[in-house]
Formats: structure tokens, sequence, C-alpha cells
């Protein structure tokens, strides 16, 4: 019987969803492709139609991360209220975690499930670019406000303020997809969102 494209997607989309489940579960090393055809309930045939080897389905896996956060970072770039640009790139940061389980497992096997490998390296340089990217943005939209006048007789420059606003969501985030019992995130995340706009000088204590 020939194959639609509808077809092929479905097939490529339960083949991540088999890698997804697996690298978050075991680690990228200790999952083969074998493991994976198994859980998709396939031979490995469909999944060398799709992915030359397994780096290329890492990347596949990965990318359920890095394309949302690439696109909040457009969005935020091009929002006319700088403040209500980064308040809305926290949201929906805390959100996706939450809300999304691809996402989330993708985030998860980037952090806490990989050892990198010099065959990840476009990977690796997509994931570096996309952490530049996030700083960036958040640097320029601090700059766009008006901030304290204590910020400015400190080390607390636009700049700096970017690399703290990343630091500070990324520690958050490693924290829970490491131990999601030590905290709700979808309980806490008013109270992140609140300590995260005091922390950078956007409201007073």
């Amino acid at each position: 019987m020939r194959r639609t494209k509808e077809d092929a997607e479905k097939t490529r989309l339960k083949v991540i969803e088999a890698a997804l489940k697996l690298f978050s579960r075991n680690g990228y090393s200790q999952t083969t492709l074998a493991m994976i055809a198994t859980e998709a309930g396939y031979s490995r045939g469909p999944i060398y139609w799709h992915f030359k080897n397994k780096d290329e389905l890492y990347e596949a896996v990965i990318a359920y991360s890095q394309q949302p956060l690439e696109a909040l970072v457009s969005q935020a770039r091009e929002e006319t209220n700088p403040l209500q640009a980064i308040d809305n790139f926290v949201d929906a940061w805390f959100r996706l975690l939450v809300e999304d389980r691809w996402y989330r497992q993708s985030f998860e096997i980037l952090l806490n499930k990989t050892e990198f490998t010099d065959s990840m390296a476009r990977t690796i340089r997509r994931e570096r670019q996309l952490t530049r990217a996030i700083i960036n943005m958040f640097s320029h939209r601090l700059a766009d406000i008006d901030l304290p006048e204590k910020n400015q007789k400190t080390d607390a420059t636009a700049d700096n303020l970017g690399i703290l606003c990343y630091t500070y969501l990324m520690g958050i985030t490693q924290s829970w997809l490491f131990n999601p019992r030590l905290f709700s995130l979808g309980e806490l995340q008013p109270l992140f969102r609140e300590r995260f706009r005091i922390m950078v000088g956007l409201t007073d204590r």
C-alpha cells in the first residue's frame, strides 16, 4: 500500500515520541535505535527512512524545546512594550514547561540526560546561539526601560541583567526538571515571576 505524506509524518512523530520517552528515562547514551523502534512499534527501517542515525534523531528531539524558545525570542523583540515583552517571555517559559510534555521532555534531555559528543556539534551550536539570543533579548529590552537609579549606581547594567535573567530562569528550570517533586512549578510560577521582576529592578519590594 502506498504511503501518503500524512502517514509518513505520523510515523516520524511516533518515532520522535518514543525517542523523547526513552531519552528522558534512560539518557541518550543508554538508548539505542532498536529500543526506540520497539517502543514506537516499528522495525528500525522506518527510523532510517526519516533519520540517518541516532544523532540526527536527537537533533529533532531537542528542536522541540529550541524552536518554541526561538519563536518567543522573536516575539519579545517585536513587542512594542518592553516590560510586557519581558513579562510575556517569562510567563511563556514557565507555561511551556508545565503544560507541554514534549517541550518539557526535550528540555530535560538536553539538561540532564545527555553526554555531549563531537557528533552533536550542530545541536550544541544551535543551543549556544539560542542562549546568546535570549540574553541579548533581555539586555536590549531592559535597555529600553528606565531602570531604577539604584541599578545605575552598581554593576547592574542592562547587559549584566540580561545574563542574570537567563541564569535565574535556567536555575529554576534545572532544579525542577532534576527533581519535580521538590516544588510545584505551576503553583510557584506567580512567585517566581514576582521575584524575577524585583531582581532586575522592574518593581519595588
